[in-house]
């Protein structure tokens, strides 16, 4: 592979700034620049020169030798003082040794991928943490990073080659005497299989929203006070509020860490019938986000109809304006009843929550989905017709689709997908 380069840190004036060199010349480079480099895992301020032997910086120089580093290759970082002009005449003068070019984006990672450092639902892991934002969101990334999907498809995979090795013991001696019928264990393993991953793809849901952020919607009729609870939880006026109903007509939306879970609340348009055609729109679009939404909160109102489409999927109900009313409730503009909301809120989301296992996303869903309708075929076949060939082949696809989680086998085709995510430097 060509060596390659990148800043690791975010460009723009800071402490400390980190280039990042890999490949087979990291070395050469490194000495080039620096005269010499620590030994291996070692690390030590040495001097940076350009061509002209001037002095470019003083940084912070760690050597790394392959296959011990990140990308399991030779890795020279420069901790530079981070000024825009440190950066740039250090990256010219890496350039200048023509034996490195600019990195892809998330070329490290794809290193690192194919000199076997990470596995494929690891690179997804460590994509997801370094976009982190909320807290459930760093620990359900660490998870995978750290090798739990990894270590959970491996244990699959090990009882779905058992599984294999049974049915094909059988047709191998299917001339002789087999001693032990092998269905009731085979049948005991990709039950067992089955299940397991059954938990994964359901969990793998609420990860996705984890990940990407719960959507709760609040709904009411209008003038039940939705923008100023909006801006109540928001703690900034981000919805015009007015004493003239309908005055929402978009869907308005204010993203909050709740209990270290992202949420996004939605105001919406009040719920009413209407002949005004722009309302009417506000009114449509607010059905079709609440319907889509993870949680739908409704401020109650005197003789507020609620609409048919909605009718069973109303999660919390509240009085609205309890300033005025005098009833318990919520009230964005005192703050009445906002701690009961947001724990409520908090609780439904936390027992959503408890359902996520290690999968995380659509692509590793996916592979899981393929695994179960092959167990489940091969299953049929073992408690049906016997016909241990065509059983023990369908385990086979199953173990391959197991293998595609974790990026052992068909990651060419999503390799793009992936580390189009990922910024420079990492």
């Amino acid at each position: 592979m060509h060596t390659v380069f990148a800043l690791a840190t975010a460009r723009g004036k800071a402490g400390v700034a980190i280039i990042r060199i890999s490949g087979p010349e990291a070395m050469q480079i490194g000495t080039t620049l620096c005269g010499s480099l620590p030994k291996a895992g070692q690390h030590a301020v040495r001097t940076v020169r350009n061509s002209d032997k001037s002095v470019l910086d003083q940084p912070l120089v760690l050597f790394f030798s392959g296959p011990n580093s990140f990308t399991g290759e030779d890795v020279v970082e420069l901790h530079l003082h981070g000024s825009v002009a440190v950066i740039r005449a250090v990256e010219q003068a890496i350039l200048a040794t023509g034996l490195a070019r600019e990195a892809e984006a998330g070329e490290f990672t794809k290193r690192a991928l194919l000199n076997d450092r990470l596995d494929l639902a690891q690179v997804e892991g460590l994509g997801d943490l370094v976009e982190a934002e909320t807290e459930a969101q760093r620990q359900q990334a660490q998870r995978v990073f750290s090798g739990a999907l990894s270590v959970k498809m491996g244990d699959l995979r090990d009882r779905g080659i058992r599984a294999a090795a049974l049915l094909t013991a059988t047709i191998d001696f299917a001339d002789e005497e087999v001693p032990v019928d092998v269905s009731p264990e085979v049948e005991s393993l990709l039950t067992g299989i089955i299940s397991d991953l059954t938990s994964e793809i359901a969990g793998s849901h609420v990860a996705e929203r984890v990940r990407d952020g719960f959507e709760i919607a609040i709904l009411g009729a209008p003038n039940a006070g939705k923008s100023t609870l909006l801006n109540a939880l928001a703690g900034r006026e981000i919805a015009i509020t007015s004493d003239i109903a309908g005055t929402t007509r978009d869907v308005i939306e204010a993203r909050l860490d709740i209990d270290g879970l992202a949420v996004t609340f939605l105001d919406t348009a009040g719920l009413r019938e209407t002949e005004d055609e722009v309302e009417q729109i506000g009114v449509t679009r607010a059905l079709e986000r609440a319907l889509a939404a993870d949680l739908r909160v409704l401020l109650a109102t005197d003789g507020f109809q609620l609409p048919d489409a909605l009718e069973g999927k109303v999660d919390l109900s509240y009085a609205a304006k309890s300033d005025l009313t005098g009833a318990g409730g919520v009230s964005g503009l005192t703050g009445d009843g906002l701690d009961v909301m947001i724990s409520d809120i908090s609780a439904i989301l936390a027992d959503r929550v408890a359902q996520v296992k290690t999968a995380i996303s659509a692509r590793q869903r996916g592979g899981m989905q393929r695994a179960v309708a092959e167990f489940e075929r091969a299953l049929a076949i073992v408690r049906g017709s016997g016909e241990v060939e065509i059983a023990a082949e369908h385990v086979q696809d199953g173990l391959r689709a197991l293998d595609s989680v974790i990026g052992r086998v068909d990651v060419e085709n999503i390799l793009g997908e992936i580390f189009s995510r990922f910024c420079i430097g990492k």
